[in-house]
């Protein structure tokens, strides 16, 4: 056990924040095949999710594999931007809207609690001794 996690056996490092970036790949996925999953309409709303899955799920094995902060942030930009893309692209009237908007505010907001967990979590616990808050 090293200070940072455990290293399982396909090398990815366990820090406790690691299950985020696994809720992200997910999401990612997701988003990917939600264009064939809910019969999007719009070619820019296929086009567009696509895009911004393979980003997603590139960012999110590359923040289990190695982290580091800037991973994160790209998850924060892609998802606002996941966020925005219907009154951005013109599909704002149809159901990949709803899917963008959730799927597009759930990858921002876990990409921020990341965030926060890495600079402002008070104490983190390193496996020693009983965790106290």
């Amino acid at each position: 056990m090293t200070k940072t996690g455990k290293i399982g056996v396909t090398g990815i490092r366990w820090r406790r924040e690691t299950i985020l970036d696994v809720y992200n790949l997910a999401l990612g996925a997701l988003l990917f095949v939600a264009p064939w999953l809910f019969s999007y309409v719009h070619e820019s709303a296929r086009a567009d999710d696509w895009v911004s899955s393979a980003i997603v799920i590139a960012s999110s094995l590359g923040a289990l594999w190695a982290f580091a902060e800037w991973e994160e942030w790209i998850g924060v930009v892609v998802g606002l931007w996941v966020l925005a893309s219907p009154w951005l692209l013109g599909f704002q009237h149809g159901r990949a809207m709803v899917v963008n908007v959730v799927v597009g505010l759930l990858i921002a907001y876990l990409s921020v609690i990341e965030l926060w967990l890495i600079h402002y979590d008070p104490a983190p616990y390193d496996g020693s001794g009983p965790a106290v808050t």
